[in-house]
């Protein structure tokens, strides 16, 4: 069997192309003007079934094509030739990401097997926002297309990514367009006829031409959403705290309302201290092992002993009472039965198939992680400076560890609990996806220095900087998250390989993504350790003065900050505007607005293009703050969802946001966990006075009929609408005050999710309503 493959691709001196065949990465040949081709021998039939994609390389840097990669059967073909062409990013992109080819749009895969006809012809189109009702077809001017009559045209099958492929006799030439049809409706693409005009000489050989895109009436879908944090979710059976099995019900209520998406906050381990300063969900020790908190006991399994099954409920209903959690109590709750779970199962469940795979594919980061719980607990603290000899990673002492009686059998506990957690999760992915919703997690920009990942992999972040955010919309003196800056050079030796399986790994949960402070990954605030206030850090990477430069223009140097990695070299301080004179507001202005465009959209450039091919996820970022003029086009390049809050406008000159004014391309939401809710914002600007249903509904039908792809709602802003459903003190409803750095989370949804779903007609209605009315 023999495949070639053929792609045109203009590249520059020093530009590669390669093809991707099933993993293994292939160098191509180039022919000139713009032709790359590559020709495989496959005597052993490793290629019968393959899924590739193309990629350019230049150096560190690469370039790859939007969307999943190509699924192709070979079947009985002797000679397949792919004609292929590059899928780009052009505005088609965010449709060929997960929520839409799997979910709002979803059809049934079925590949066709190449070589039915001795010579033939394979046509391929990508055909993104094709409705599920809706079938393609080929239609053409042979008897094979039906002669331009679209009730005899050939039928397309549905092959991934938002790809169709039709089989057909070889004919050396014929015209023909690409139709969709649904039960009431045939549409035809646009423009010229397509011609297919090549001269086979094979007797036995396949021809695959492929159309990246089609020339349909552009779609442009609008969905709504809801967002809260795992932690807040109620159930009547929970245990004061929402888990993940909570999802479910959530996502009932998301189907009776119109709704198709929930966004949730990070939910990876942060157990650090077991108190409750761990409640904040940005401060994980693990980039991949989730929240012990979140899983639901009665999924493990009951205790073996009556006593202590009836003591446990009782506990349990005196939790769930509670108004608010109480993460040290809920903590505590849940360690002691899952050891005791533990204890009765844990030896038959670990020596499981299922559990034995699960090991397998995630020990790389699961070892690790299950040695660090044992350490932090062993020794009292997560910092592991402080554990004497296991101050340092030691794969061989790790694997010790595992094999050891006892503490081996702490480190099974820590799996058998992530084994869980894995399994309760993707049973609430998998629900969703039954319903047609997805699911969008958070992807904090940081790590804790008292990490896993910090502990195993310390090259890879500057351990002697703290990254922060400088003063702003939430924080006077700035914020200071105490997390390590990126060593983003060494990142960029291995190909950014740290950051793709975060994102690989969190892909098997969620179908969309946020990019907490997308900002990081053109510029971090850096705040030097020693310092607390945000107002004392400088932009990293960035391009400081020089002390001489400085002199020469007569600047005051107490309005600077000498570089900690670059003596000699200054950054103007934050607050230094309107101190200096008009030529220092001028150089503050150009240093922090306009100096850095070219050399922060280059650095972003070399970071996110990697990452955001690494899944298939939707990328929405967060983008506020101090944003440099070099960002929204960056995004724009991207196809990345920006985020548009109506009280944070991106327009400086503007007092408020008009949602009808927002992009396509972006989520739109009243607030955010980092703000106060629609209620509390307007009793903030409104002299405390009450905001009523009616001015709380008409908020948020002025962002359901905004342009904007998703409008996704905090959940409390919806309930907002509805006397009877409202809570009655709207001041326990904010999640998080970024002003204060020592923030208790504890907030929780002030109704069951049971009551919302079966007992509140009326509100669901509403809300389902204005969702429908709205066009989403």
């Amino acid at each position: 069997m023999k495949l070639t493959f053929y792609i045109v691709f203009n590249t520059r001196p020093g530009q590669d192309v390669f093809v991707n065949i099933n993993d293994d990465i292939h160098i191509m040949n180039y022919d000139g003007d713009g032709k790359w081709d590559l020709t495989i021998e496959d005597n052993d039939g490793c290629y019968n079934e393959i899924r590739y994609s193309y990629l350019v390389r230049e150096g560190y840097d690469t370039m790859y094509e939007t969307g999943p990669a190509r699924h192709s059967i070979i079947g009985k073909a002797e000679l397949v030739e792919f004609h292929d062409q590059w899928q780009g990013l052009d505005d088609n992109a965010p449709f060929l990401t997960a929520p839409f080819t799997d979910l709002f749009t979803h059809h049934t895969e079925s590949c066709l097997k190449y070589g039915k006809y001795a010579k033939e012809i394979i046509l391929r189109v990508t055909a993104p926002n094709t409705y599920t009702d809706e079938q393609l077809y080929v239609c053409g001017n042979s008897q094979q297309l039906g002669y331009w009559n679209p009730d005899k045209a050939l039928k397309m099958n549905f092959v991934g990514g938002a790809r169709w492929e039709a089989q057909l006799k070889y004919e050396p030439s014929f015209e023909y367009k690409f139709i969709r049809k649904s039960k009431d409706s045939v549409e035809w693409e646009s423009g010229e006829n397509r011609v297919f005009e090549v001269s086979c000489r094979q007797t036995k050989c396949v021809y695959l031409k492929e159309h990246c895109t089609s020339s349909f009436a552009e779609r442009h879908p609008r969905i709504a959403g809801t967002a809260i944090p795992v932690f807040s979710l109620r159930s009547h059976f929970g245990y004061g705290i929402g888990d993940f099995s909570n999802i479910k019900l959530l996502v009932d209520w998301a189907v009776k309302t119109g709704q198709k998406i929930i966004q949730l906050l990070p939910i990876n381990d942060t157990t650090s201290t077991k108190t409750w300063t761990d409640s904040y969900p940005y401060s994980g020790i693990s980039i991949m092992a989730l929240h012990p908190l979140y899983l639901n006991l009665t999924g493990i399994g009951l205790p073996k002993d009556l006593k202590v099954r009836t003591r446990f409920e009782e506990l349990r209903k005196k939790l769930n009472e509670l108004p608010q959690i109480d993460y040290e109590r809920v903590l505590q709750f849940k360690t002691e039965y899952t050891k005791i779970i533990f204890e009765e199962t844990g030896a038959e469940v670990c020596k499981s198939a299922d559990f034995q795979q699960f090991f397998k594919s995630n020990k790389e980061w699961l070892l690790p992680y299950a040695a660090f719980s044992y350490l932090r607990d062993k020794f009292g603290t997560a910092d592991f400076n402080s554990w004497g000899e296991w101050d340092t990673y030691d794969e061989q002492a790790v694997e010790k560890l595992w094999k050891a009686k006892s503490s081996g059998n702490i480190l099974k506990y820590h799996c058998f609990i992530q084994y869980y957690l894995d399994k309760q999760l993707k049973e609430a992915r998998n629900y969703a996806h039954s319903k047609g919703v997805a699911i969008k997690g958070d992807i904090p920009i940081g790590i804790t220095p008292h990490s896993v990942e910090a502990w195993k992999e310390p090259y890879y972040f500057n351990m002697d900087s703290q990254a922060g955010a400088p003063p702003d919309y939430f924080s006077e003196d700035g914020q200071n998250w105490g997390f390590p800056t990126y060593n983003w050079e060494r990142m960029a030796q291995d190909g950014y390989l740290w950051w793709k399986k975060r994102f690989t790994k969190m892909a098997e949960y969620f179908d969309a993504y946020r990019i907490d402070h997308v900002l990081g990954f053109f510029r971090i605030w850096e705040i030097p350790q020693g310092y607390k206030s945000g107002k004392m850090g400088h932009l990293a990477p960035a391009l400081p003065y020089s002390k001489d430069e400085l002199l020469s223009r007569g600047m005051n140097l107490d309005l600077f900050l000498e570089d900690p990695h670059k003596p000699g070299y200054y950054h103007p301080r934050i607050d230094a505007r309107g101190k200096g004179g008009h030529d220092m507001d001028m150089l503050y202005d150009d240093f922090f607005f306009h100096r850095h465009n070219e050399f922060w959209k280059t650095e972003a450039k070399k970071k996110l293009p990697a990452l955001i091919a690494a899944t298939n996820m939707l990328t929405c970022a967060e983008d506020l703050g101090m944003i440099p003029d070099c960002v929204p086009g960056v995004l724009s390049d991207l196809k990345v969802l920006t985020l548009e809050i109506q009280r944070m406008p991106k327009d400086p000159s503007a007092g408020l946001g008009n949602p009808n004014y927002f992009p396509y391309m972006c989520v739109c939401t009243t607030g955010s966990h980092d703000t106060s809710t629609l209620r509390g914002w307007w009793g903030e600007t409104h002299n405390g006075e009450e905001c009523s249903t009616d001015t709380c509904k008409w908020i948020v039908s002025e962002h359901l009929h905004s342009p904007a792809m998703l409008t996704i709602i905090p959940w409390q802003d919806w309930t907002s609408i509805d006397e009877n459903i409202r809570a009655k003190d709207t001041t326990k409803e904010r999640i998080n005050n970024p002003a204060n750095p020592h923030h208790y989370w504890q907030y929780r949804m002030h109704i069951d999710l049971e009551i919302l779903n079966k007992k509140s007609d009326a509100f669901n209605a509403k809300v389902k309503d204005m969702i429908s009315s709205s066009g989403r």
